[in-house]
Formats: structure tokens, C-alpha cells, sequence
């Protein structure tokens, strides 16, 4: 069973500069998209979607970012995946 996700209030965003985002891989190959063209739609560079798909911290921004690229809320990408 997966741990929760942090509860992440307007706040809390204040005090964090970068996160895990266990989820992004998994709603990426949802969404049929590329490492490239995510980074792409995100305005980011395609190492930073590499360095949160395998497992580094990234930052909040950043996190923000993929979700609006995404069409997702970020607290998406802070779970882990399903099973």
C-alpha cells in the first residue's frame, strides 16, 4: 500500500523548493507523450522531466508546470502510481 501524498496548502508551497513526484512517469505514458515534447508543452528542459521520472527532487515550479502541461492538478504527481 502507498503512502499519502503531503497535503500541500498554498503555505506549505511557500516553504518547500523542490519535491519527489513519483506519479509524472505513469500520467505521462497516460497521456502518450514523450519525455521531449512534455518538456516541451511544460517549457522546461527535457532533464528535468528525466530527473523527476527517476526518482530526484525537482522544483515546486517545475512540478506546477508539468501538471498545466499535463491537464492535471500537481498534487497528481506527488502520489505514487497505482499498482
Amino acid at each position: 500500500m502507498h503512502a499519502k501524498a503531503p497535503v500541500l496548502t498554498p503555505a506549505s508551497y511557500a516553504n518547500l523548493t523542490a519535491v519527489l513526484v513519483p506519479g509524472l512517469r505513469a500520467v505521462r505514458l497516460e497521456r502518450a507523450l514523450s519525455q521531449e515534447l512534455l518538456a516541451e508543452r511544460a517549457g522546461l528542459g527535457r532533464k528535468t522531466v528525466i530527473r523527476g521520472e527517476s526518482g530526484q527532487h525537482i522544483r515546486v515550479s517545475s512540478v506546477r508546470r508539468l501538471a498545466a502541461a499535463l491537464h492535471v492538478k500537481p498534487r497528481l504527481l506527488l502520489q505514487p502510481p497505482p499498482d
